[in-house]
């Protein structure tokens, strides 16, 4: 393989990677482009692992971007919600449902709770499997400290009870009752403390708070959400990991939003994401990040 194929090979995977540290599609695009061009001036031969210094350029590029996407977000309108991405389905592979869990709304919105070095340090050992050597040497820090890194990080977002898997008959369930306007179905969906969270970025009207508990929420579907979203054509979507709706105008480029959800481990919704931020809309159309 000559060293062009050998980052597109390896590109799909530092997408991934570069997605989940920065929560934007746009940014990730950015890092591995310009680990592309790092790649491009990088000796060659004197590499010995091609893939283990494409994952370290990447990462370190990516905790450059977090910097800048940290102070952007203090003067971010509203709620932040991280850029919706569509993604790949495959129910015979639990390998692949596994790392899919980690690219849910949710999950990435657990990782926030992170320092920019934990995040990366996380994602490396505990979704991508790279050893806790190279965790340390992509991070310039002893592997006892990236030991405890990732230990903190594991304690910070509650793992286990956030990338289980919601079956799909039940995500089905869901999207039926809300297409269907079954209110009274809905409602039964819902957990008791679900929350509704909209980005717009001051960029369209929408709610500027995070909406809290189930009469709350329903009430705001049923007297707000239920008449706006009747405007549009609704096309069922992977969106993050799960069954989300993009809702379109006339055109298959003119995407007004999306809506994905969260669940608890019964299988209730416990939250309700919706991105109308048109910055963060225009790459849902691209590729499937994995």
């Amino acid at each position: 393989m000559n060293s062009i194929d050998i980052f597109e090979a390896a590109r799909p995977r530092l997408l991934g990677l570069a997605y989940r540290i920065l929560g934007s599609r746009a940014d990730a695009e950015d890092a591995v482009q310009d680990t592309f061009v790092k790649w491009q001036e990088a000796d060659h031969e004197a590499i010995e692992t091609p893939a283990a210094w494409l994952t370290t350029a990447c990462t370190r590029r990516c905790l450059d971007l977090l910097k800048a996407a940290h102070r952007k977000r203090v003067d971010y309108v509203g709620a932040w919600l991280p850029e919706p991405i569509h993604t790949a389905s495959d129910d015979n592979a639990e390998e692949k449902l596994a790392l899919t869990s980690s690219l849910t709304t949710a999950f990435l919105l657990m990782l926030e709770r992170l320092t920019p070095k934990e995040r990366a340090a996380y994602l490396l050992h505990e979704i991508f499997g790279q050893p806790y050597d190279e965790v340390a040497e992509t991070l310039h820090m002893q592997e006892a400290a990236a030991r405890k890194l990732v230990s903190r990080a594991k304690t910070n977002i509650g793992i286990e009870k956030n990338r289980h898997q919601t079956p799909r008959e039940r995500q089905d369930e869901l999207l039926s009752a809300i297409h269907g306007g079954n209110i009274a179905g809905l409602s039964s969906l819902l957990s008791a403390d679900v929350r509704l969270t909209a980005d717009g970025g001051g960029k369209v009207a929408t709610v500027l708070g995070v909406l809290s508990g189930k009469e709350t929420v329903m009430a705001f579907i049923a007297d707000r959400l239920t008449e706006y979203w009747a405007h549009y054509v609704w096309d069922v979507a992977e969106i993050n990991g799960g069954r989300g709706i993009v809702l379109r105008g006339e055109s298959e480029n003119d995407i007004a939003a999306s809506v994905s959800f969260g669940y608890d481990g019964d299988g209730n919704v416990n939250d309700i994401f919706i991105v109308r931020n048109p910055d963060k809309l225009t790459h849902l159309g691209d590729a499937a990040v994995h």
